[in-house]
């Protein structure tokens, strides 16, 4: 595939993955989607579904998720179409490297690990 729907917040999920998931269809989906980026494909960032929230099994967490979304567009000044690798740059550059990760997504399921691998 050469283009990916990806919701914001999922840039920095994709950016501490470890292989672990809500299911063995769910980090087997991430782990393709993650080889598949390094092609530096064009995403169209979207609100809602996307090709990771796809193959998850987690239902009710559209409030929350909108939310992170909504805090990585305000924080990275970002929309529409972009190629992986600028993506990428950008969020890191102004959420990662900045420590804001906590002030995002602070309150995830997964932040255990995230929040280990921010100071790394």
């Amino acid at each position: 595939m050469s283009e990916y729907k990806i919701r914001p917040h999922h840039i920095l999920c994709i950016n501490f993955y470890v292989g672990k998931g809500y299911s063995k269809e769910f980090t087997e989906n991430m782990t393709r989607i993650i080889e598949n980026l390094q092609k530096n494909p064009l995403i169209e960032l979207t609100a809602g579904h996307d090709v990771i929230c796809n193959k998850c099994p987690c239902t009710g967490c559209a409030e929350k998720a909108d939310y992170y979304d909504g805090k990585v567009i305000d924080i990275c000044g970002i929309s529409g179409k972009m190629h992986w690798k600028d993506l990428q740059k950008t969020v890191r550059e102004k959420i990662i490297n900045t420590g804001r990760l906590h002030e995002v997504c602070g309150d995830c399921q997964w932040f255990y690990i995230c929040g280990k691998k921010e100071t790394c």
